[in-house]
C-alpha cells in the first residue's frame, strides 16, 4: 500500500503544462470546454496503463488572476477506482502555475483507508517566454500523513527544469511543433529516495504532448496526447 501510496503522489505533482501570456493561450489553451487526452504507456507503448480525460469545466477571472478549474478523469482499465478530481491553474502576468493544494483532492486518499494529511509547498510556474536553453523554478510539495496509528511524510521535489530544444512530435493527436523540457524528480518518504528523470514536449495552444520518465537512463513510463478537441 505505501509504495501505491507513493506512486499516486508522485504521478498526480508531475502533471505539467506550458503556459502562455496574460489570456494564457500561448502554451495552454484556458477555455471552457476544451478537452484533451493523456494516455500512458510501460517500458513500451505496446500497452496502455491509463488514460486520462481533461475537462476545461470553468475559466474565471479572480483576485489572483485567471483561474482555469479543469476535471480529470482517470481510467486503469479497471484496476484502481480513482475518484474524478478538480486541479486548478492560475495565470497572472506572465506566469501559469498549478495550484499544489488542487493536486491532493482528499477522495483521492480514500481508498488508502482512513487517513489524516496536510500539504505545504510551491506551485510548479512556468513564464510566458519559453526559449531553448531557458531555466525554469523548481517546485516542491510536502505531505504529512497518519493513518493506522502510523505518521509519513512525503516529500516531492520537482528540480533542474530546463528548455533544451525544439521539435517536430507526431502524435494520435496530430503533428506539432514543440519546445522540449527536462527536470528531475526526487520522492522522499522514511528516509528513502525514488528518483526519476523526466522529457516532455510541449506545443503552443496545446499544452504537452509527449513525456518519457527514465531511471538510470532507462526509460520506465511514456505518455502522449491521444485526443485534443475545443
Amino acid at each position: 500500500m505505501k509504495t501505491k501510496l507513493l506512486m499516486l503522489v508522485a504521478t498526480i505533482f508531475s502533471v505539467s503544462y506550458a503556459v502562455g501570456q496574460d489570456d494564457c493561450e500561448i502554451y495552454y489553451p484556458m477555455q471552457e470546454g476544451v478537452k484533451f487526452q493523456i494516455t500512458h504507456y510501460g517500458k513500451t507503448k505496446k500497452k496502455a496503463t491509463s488514460v486520462v480525460d481533461y475537462t476545461i469545466s470553468k475559466v474565471e477571472k479572480t483576485g489572483k488572476g485567471t483561474v482555469s478549474t479543469m476535471t480529470v478523469a482517470v481510467d486503469e482499465g479497471g484496476k484502481n477506482e480513482i475518484p474524478e478530481q478538480e486541479i486548478q491553474m492560475i495565470c497572472s502576468g506572465n506566469k501559469l502555475s498549478i495550484d499544489f493544494e488542487s493536486l491532493m483532492n482528499p477522495d483521492l486518499l480514500t481508498q488508502f483507508g482512513d487517513i489524516d494529511y496536510e500539504i505545504t509547498g510551491t506551485n510548479l510556474e512556468w513564464p510566458s517566454d519559453l526559449s531553448v536553453g531557458k531555466t525554469l523554478p523548481d517546485a516542491s510539495m510536502n505531505m504529512t500523513i497518519s493513518m493506522a496509528g502510523m505518521n509519513m511524510t512525503i516529500s516531492t521535489v520537482i528540480t533542474d527544469r530546463k528548455v533544451t530544444g525544439k521539435e517536430k512530435v507526431t502524435t494520435p493527436a496530430g503533428t506539432f511543433d514543440c519546445y522540449v523540457m527536462t527536470y528531475n524528480t526526487t520522492v522522499n518518504s522514511m528516509g528513502m529516495n525514488t528518483e526519476m528523470s523526466s522529457k516532455q514536449w510541449f506545443a503552443k495552444g496545446i499544452g504537452m504532448v509527449k513525456q518519457e520518465d527514465s531511471r538510470k537512463g532507462k526509460i520506465q513510463n511514456m505518455s502522449e496526447l491521444t485526443a485534443f478537441s475545443m
